[in-house]
This record gives C-alpha cells, structure tokens and sequence, in this order.
C-alpha cells in the first residue's frame, strides 16, 4: 500500500517550535510556535508555556500577530516579548501570574530582543534612529504623494532584508519597568547591539563597530557600558569579529565568540575568556578544530535563536552549540579551556535553554523526518524527554523518508560526507530519478534536519541527494576555507564525485535522469554546473549568482565578500572574477534551466538572475525566470507563506516537466 508523503501544501499545516527560555526557577520553558493562517496565508506566532509541575501546556498569547523573543524577569514575576501587533515589534510584559500584556515601548522603527537587569527593574533594548536625531526627536515627515531625490554616499547603502539606507542606526536604549521612562544611552552614525548584562546591574555588554570607516573596517567589537558615569570602553581590538558576550555569574569574566578574521568569512568561530581583573583576553578553543554554534541549512525553523554561551552558577563552565560533521550538539566548556560533549547525536539541536544550577536544559531537536519539538534533558546524566508534539496529529497519517549517510571520496581523495533520501514510496527493482541539492553560504552545512524541499521532492518519486563539498563548515577550519579563491573549482568536483558515486553504489538510480537546485551559493554552483556539463536534464537555480562583476557592486556585501571569497576586485582583477563567473560559459549550456529570485533580494539581486536567463533566451535555450514580489533572499525559507509554498511548487513542477 502506497504511503503518503509530504506534499508542498503541508507547509501550511506544519508548526514550528523554536527560542525555547527557562524561568528562573526551572519550572517552565516559555516558547514560541509558529504556524501559518490559511485564510490570509499570514505566520502567526504566540507564546507558549509547558510547566513541568504540571506537564501542561498553556498558550499566553494569542492573536494573528507575530510574537517572539520571551524573556523570563530574574525574579520569575513578568515575562517580555516582542510583538508585531501594533505595527512595529515593540517591547510587551505579562504578568506570570495571568492577565493582558501591557506595551513598554512605542519606537518608531521598532525595539529588538529585551534583556532584563539583575534586579527586574529595567530592560535594555535597542532601536533605529535616523542619524541627526534622538529618540524623542523625530523627523519631519514628508508631504504626502511628494518625491524628493535620495541622496547615498556611504558603500554601504542597501541590505537584503531591510532595503535602502535610511541613515538610521542602532542604539541602545534604557527602559525603566515600573514608569515606563526610557533613556537613548548611544548615539552616533554607529549601530550597536546590547547583550549581556553584569550581574551588579551596574554595567552591561553590547557589541557593535565605533570606528570611523565602519563599512570598509568590518570589524565586530565588544563594549563594556558603565551605567554610573555613562561611559563605556572597548575590550577587543578591533582585528576581528566577536559577538554574544556573556557575563559569568560571579562577575570575574566575560564569555565571548568570535575570530580575528585569519581566514575572512571562512574563519571557525571560538570560544574566548575576558578577565576583568587582569582585563586580558585568551583564547579557549585554539587548538580545537570545531565550529561554534549552529550552522545547519534549512528551510523549516522560522525564528530559531542562537543561544550563545550559557553560563552555569558556579562560574566556571558553560554549555553551547557545536556544528560537527552535519549535526548540531550541545557541549560544556570550563573556563581553563576543556571542552565535553554532552549531546551529539545525528540530529539537529536549533535551541538551548538551561537551569545553571541545576544543569537541566531544554532542547529544540529536528532530524529529517522530525520537523521539530522541545526535549527537557538532564545536562548531568543524559536523560531525555519530549515535551511538545506540535505536529504528531499531523503527521500521523505521513511517511518521511530517512536520510541515509554516506562517506566517498574527492577526485583529490579528500573524504567528504553526504545523505541519500529514497523516494516516499521506494519499490525494489525499480529505477528512480536523482535531484543533487547544493547548499548555501558556502560557508555553512547541511545536516542532520528536516527540509522541507527535500520531503516534498521525494515525495514526487525523486531520490535526493545533498552533500558537503569542500567550503563547508562543520570540517575544521582547513576543510571550510578549501574553496576560498576558487568557486568552481574543487567544490564543483566535489559534488560530481557525490554524483559518481551514488550512482555506482546504487543500483535503483537512472543515471539518464539527473535534476540539480541550489541557492545562493548554490544557485552560483548550478549555474556553474549546466555551464561545464550537461549530464543533468534539468536544473533550478534559486537566488543565484552568475556575474562576479557585477556583483560586486549590486550586492549589499559584494565589496568585501568577492574579495574575501574569490581573491579580486573589478579594479584589479577584473579578469580573475569574470573567470569564476557563470555567465562567460553561458553558451555551453543545453541543460533546460529555471530561475527563481525574488525581487527584493539585495543579498544576491535579480539581475543576476536576469543577465543568465536574457543570455539563455538569445541563444533560445530553453529558460523560465519566475519572480517573487517583495521577497528577499530568504524567499525559500521565511517568505510569504503563499510565495514559499509556490517556490517549491514551481521546483517540482519543472523537475517533472523535465525528467519524469
């Protein structure tokens, strides 16, 4: 009897659980669940909380609105969050003890995460605020229906997801709970992001780049803010990228994660130890050649939060997430530089949330046929325990294909790591299409998660194979910089080795009916694939990248990632970035090519997109553009849901079109 499996519709039926957040006494985990609307076709996301008193689950918000970020008081009396409800997200509190949430603040341009201080009295927060102002100044607003010329002159001027510069920055900002009063504490035409506060509420951690050439000078630096005197000083040096400081318990350190940049965005993240006392600042992880924190790709996990270093009471150890070879895991690290794991299975941690006396935590785990739930797990002895089952109703009645594991050789004979999922409905001795996926970044990995895409394609009948060539991250440091100067390279014979393969080791693949999709990154590498063979019947390039020459100028990170990824410039290289580009081998393309791209995305923007198809169209090759309004480069993982849902709809249509 024939199962079924998951079709690109259950998008609108699957809920995601994610930022799961402890209170203080360890009795409750407050999260967020998100689904989707059908009637406006809208996400809705509302607060949740599971006692473990009681092993209920409670809803504390409700509403078509999108809420997020829950943050319990020290004291366990209030709980904040974002909400979406008025507008902008803003800053709200409820009451534990039952009651309506009440708004805290009414920015503008909206407030980020609230972090409460030691006493629960205030909550640092941060909005935009258009340079030349304050908070409570604001800009004139325009004549209705007028238009006035813009005016950019700063290289720095767009960012996919947030547009055009509108000369505002981030800025830290005060509030004080009981009256409501709130303090701009920065200013500038800098942005910062508060973090972490000290448990003397006396001073607090933010990060952010105070330097003058902030947009040629990409540095990422952490601030220790002085509440008493409303100064603040500089602990790293401006020679990298650090983030998520986090106070110890007793007040002697400051966690941080980050790098120097030896390697530009290829560089592992590591854990380091700022001593206050000595104000030094060491290293723990130098000679560990693993990834800190989660860098699995997906397409399901909307508002996943990455937890940081998680200190525990006695102030000198911390748990944290690890990327290790395709799967996300919890270790513990000491303050001397020991690093333990204490959950790596083959599966997907995406959320951390732990009682540092306690050592109990609370996991949001996903492997490829488990969307996503929470799990209460005992840090000290492994005990494990799921608490929510936000799709099992569902999913009852489907069948999720597993993903099988596989370990081959490079043509180099570097050992790279994949998985091969078999069609839903898998018949022995039948033949069955093959569908490489390509992940993006590059500097990130597939793993061990459900995606979405995936589900849906074998569900079609298709075989899915995804790998991590070399670039990836989760291999050590050595491994994810592989690729760094030659896009198309290696990388490229990386995944025709995977093809290779699997087609010899499987015997119940076409090797005549071969698809290839990627995005970003891997739409680049879908582009570059159809242009240097034609062994695949069909392709789908998603948010891709066919001209480094032009992307260098048209992408809101094509100044610096161009030369920190391929080596050149258009100044002084010129030749080196059209070498690497697609589009110059355009004309050995026979391979049936669709292209989806959103039309707001400024990360990799739709004329790279459209130089690719009208090239395609003039040679009348046969090529579909199809476009997505108003959506940015996450069109495929957090775009309007009807978009989203007619993104994978469209790489399944062509697929059959082409090779069923």
């Amino acid at each position: 009897m024939n199962k079924k499996g998951i079709l690109a519709e259950d998008l609108f039926d699957l809920k995601s659980v994610t930022d799961p957040q402890l209170s203080p006494d360890g009795s409750m985990v407050a999260y967020i669940e998100t689904s989707v609307a059908k009637d406006d076709e809208k996400y809705i996301s509302n607060i949740y909380v599971y006692s473990f008193l009681t092993k209920q689950t409670v809803q504390w918000t409700y509403g078509i609105h999108r809420q997020s970020s829950p943050r319990w008081s020290p004291d366990g009396l209030h709980l904040a969050f974002l909400s979406n409800r008025s507008g902008k997200n803003q800053v709200y509190i409820i009451n534990t003890v039952g009651g309506e949430a009440s708004q805290l603040t009414e920015f503008d341009l909206g407030a980020t995460t609230p972090i409460w201080s030691p006493d629960s009295r205030k909550i640092l927060t941060s909005t935009r605020i258009k340079a030349g102002y304050t908070l409570h100044e604001k800009e004139k607003e325009p004549e209705k229906e007028r238009k006035e010329a813009i005016v950019y002159d700063r290289i720095k001027y767009k960012a996919d997801g947030s547009g055009y510069f509108d000369r505002s920055f981030s800025h830290l900002i005060l509030v004080d709970v009981p009256t409501g009063q709130v303090e701009q504490l920065t200013s500038g035409e800098q942005s910062f992001t508060p973090s972490s506060w000290a448990p003397n509420g006396k001073e607090f951690a933010y990060v952010g780049n105070d330097t003058d050439d902030a947009d040629y000078n990409l540095a990422s630096d952490v601030f220790i803010f002085h509440l008493e005197d409303r100064s603040w000083r500089k602990i790293t040096a401006t020679n990298g990228h650090f983030y998520f400081p986090r106070w110890s318990p007793d007040g002697n350190y400051l966690t941080l994660i980050g790098h120097e940049r030896e390697y530009e965005g290829a560089t592992i993240s590591k854990i380091w130890l700022y001593t206050l006392a000595t104000d030094s600042l060491s290293c723990l992880t130098t000679d560990w050649d693993a990834e800190v924190g989660d860098l699995t790709a997906g397409d399901f996990h909307i508002e996943a939060v990455n937890p940081g270093l998680l200190w525990t009471n006695d102030s000198q150890g911390f748990y944290f997430l690890i990327s290790d070879h395709g799967n996300t895991g919890v270790y513990y690290g000491t303050i001397e530089g020991a690093m333990y794991p204490s959950l790596l299975e083959n599966q997907h941690v995406y959320g951390l949330t732990i009682n540092p006396e306690t050592h109990k935590a609370v996991v949001a785990i996903s492997t490829p046929t488990h969307p996503g739930d929470l799990y209460s797990f005992d840090l000290t002895n492994g005990e494990i325990e799921q608490i929510t089952f936000v799709n099992d109703e569902f999913l009852k009645d489907k069948f999720l294909s597993e993903a099988e594991p596989i370990i081959f050789s490079a043509k180099d004979g570097l050992e790279l790591h994949g998985w091969i999922m078999k069609p839903t409905n898998f018949e022995q001795g039948k033949k069955y299409p093959l569908i490489l996926e390509i992940h993006g970044g590059p500097h990130v990995m597939y793993g061990n998660t459900y995606v979405h895409e995936f589900q849906t394609l074998v569900a079609q009948g298709y075989t899915v194979l995804f790998t991590n060539p070399r670039g990836s991250a989760g291999y050590g440091q050595e491994f994810v910089n592989a690729n760094r100067g030659n896009y198309g390279g290696m990388d490229y014979e990386d995944l025709m080795a995977a093809v290779d393969y699997v087609l010899v080791e499987y015997d119940f693949l076409d090797e005549h009916k071969l698809g290839v999709t990627g995005g970003s990154y891997g739409g680049f590498m879908t582009n570059w694939i159809v242009g240097h063979t034609d062994r695949f019947k069909a392709a789908v390039t998603q948010r891709c990248i066919s001209n480094w020459l032009s992307f260098y100028g048209v992408s809101d990170i094509g100044y610096y990632f161009t030369e920190w990824e391929l080596g050149g410039n258009i100044i002084e290289s010129p030749e080196q970035l059209w070498g690497h580009s697609p589009l110059k081998y355009v004309g050995n393309v026979t391979t049936p090519l669709l292209l989806l791209h959103g039309d707001k995305d400024y990360r990799c923007p739709i004329e790279q997109a459209e130089q690719f198809f009208v090239a395609l169209k003039r040679q009348k090759k046969e090529a579909v553009l199809v476009v997505f309004p108003e959506q940015t480069h996450e069109v495929s993982r957090s775009g309007a849901p009807r978009l989203r849902l007619q993104h994978i709809e469209h790489i399944r249509d062509w697929f059959g079109k082409h090779i069923n």
